[in-house]
């Protein structure tokens, strides 16, 4: 979260991985890693709308794609290391 801030990418986390579909990922991810790869590590990234996604909904959080590639890169680069 540090490198995103450092690179003016707004980003927080939350203790829940959202509505049905991206809970239904997570622990899914979970479940497979605590059966069958008790060492490896993961989690999930709620990327924004798109700003063309959002045209016709107010107030609704969207970043750029080029953005969105930017903080992908570091998250996992931050990962990594």
């Amino acid at each position: 979260m540090e490198e995103l801030k450092k690179n003016n990418i707004p980003a927080e986390v939350f203790n829940t991985a959202g509505t049905y579909v991206c809970n239904h990922i997570m622990y899914g991810l979970l479940y497979k890693i605590d059966k069958k790869y008790p060492n490896m590590k993961g989690g999930f990234i709620h990327i924004p709308f798109l700003p063309e996604q959002v045209i016709e909904k107010t107030n609704t959080p969207s970043m750029s794609l080029d953005l969105i590639v930017k903080a992908l890169t570091i998250a996992i680069e931050t990962i990594m290391e």
